[in-house]
């Protein structure tokens, strides 16, 4: 029998979004009241759109403070699970689901702190604790002998896999594995047909050695949305202009171009002197609404919020303040994991 499981692209229907939260014993332990508020502000959006699931060590505490401001509407689409956590990013640590429409596979890939910058081991077992307790239903596959995080893909649901060069060739990920196997890999476990990878772009700040997920993301109709710089003297512009020379050479799987929409580079934003790696690319594909990022560049922030009313226009658009979440040199995606329909 053929094997139809395939990963869906992230507009169509999902069952829930993973938000695993922010305390005390992470990075944010110097600004939490600020990165919680943010927290709050994307459960706002989700539970207004499907189900979310909150990791925490402390669910009691998270309880309390949502509760203490969303519905009684999106109360309901919430739940809980507690566990130990090392960090906040679900994209990494969380299950990378295939589905055939009726039945799911829960693929459980090792996530080791993006090539051993961090600690780890706490977020490497958050996906075994969630299928014990029985929030996530599926085939459960244990993958953690291969490292992949799922910012670094990007599906088109029709058996097109993207990623970047950069991240899945660095160091301390899959070594001593060359670039065709670990293609070979990808397809196996990932049921697909063809990987595109993304051989150019960088931001400064990016601890993931270049997560697909900060640079281009695949939208509906063919369509790639994809960061691009304009000014000449920003340490990015020459990268990203190869990056979009290379997206203009890439062909759909019936030899048609891609339809190409460009965001704006934020101007840049420092913390204590460090760059940090801010992108519009970052958003949320939820059911019926995109949560994107803002950082109080009223200009910039209006254009991405163009580029994207154009990229999915059958969707509400809502901007979430990211200024603190960069600090941690992430997004908003990086803080969500999304499951198909029929997995929560």
């Amino acid at each position: 029998m053929a094997n139809t499981m395939r990963l869906p692209a992230e507009w169509e229907r999902q069952s829930a979004i993973q938000l695993t939260w922010p305390h005390a014993g992470t990075d944010w332990k110097d600004y939490l009241d600020s990165i919680n508020a943010t927290y709050v502000e994307m459960a706002k959006a989700i539970t207004d759109n499907e189900l979310l699931i909150v990791v925490s060590p402390d669910t009691e505490t998270v309880k309390d403070m949502l509760y203490a401001s969303l519905t009684d509407v999106q109360k309901r689409n919430i739940r809980f699970h507690q566990c130990e956590t090392n960090d906040t990013w679900a994209r990494d640590h969380g299950f990378i689901t295939l589905t055939d429409g009726n039945a799911c596979k829960l693929l459980d890939f090792r996530f080791n702190g993006w090539g051993e910058k961090f600690a780890y081991e706490k977020d490497n077992a958050i996906n075994r604790s969630l299928y014990a307790a029985g929030i996530c239903r599926g085939e459960y596959t244990d993958l953690d002998g291969f490292v992949l995080e799922g910012g670094s893909i990007e599906s088109d649901g029709k058996g097109t896999i993207f990623t970047t060069t950069g991240c899945l060739m660095a160091p301390h990920r899959n070594q001593p594995l060359t670039k065709q196997q670990i293609e070979d890999k990808l397809k196996s476990c990932l049921n697909a047909e063809r990987i595109l990878w993304i051989d150019h772009g960088h931001l400064e700040g990016d601890d993931t050695d270049g997560h697909i997920d900060t640079l281009v993301r695949t939208a509906p109709d063919d369509t790639l949305v994809y960061v691009g710089c304009d000014d000449r003297e920003d340490c990015h512009f020459a990268d990203l202009l190869l990056m979009e020379e290379q997206l203009k050479t890439f062909r759909t799987a019936d030899g048609k171009p891609y339809r190409l929409l460009r965001l704006p580079m934020p101007d840049a934003i420092y913390d204590d002197g460090d760059r940090l790696p801010a992108t519009y690319a970052n958003f949320v594909i939820m059911n019926n609404a995109v949560i994107y990022p803002i950082y109080a560049q009223p200009e910039n922030d209006e254009r991405a919020r163009q580029v994207l009313a154009t990229a999915f226009p059958n969707h509400k658009l809502i901007g979430i303040d990211s200024l603190t979440v960069v600090r941690q040199h992430g997004s908003l995606h990086c803080c969500t994991m999304q499951y198909p329909e029929g997995t929560v």
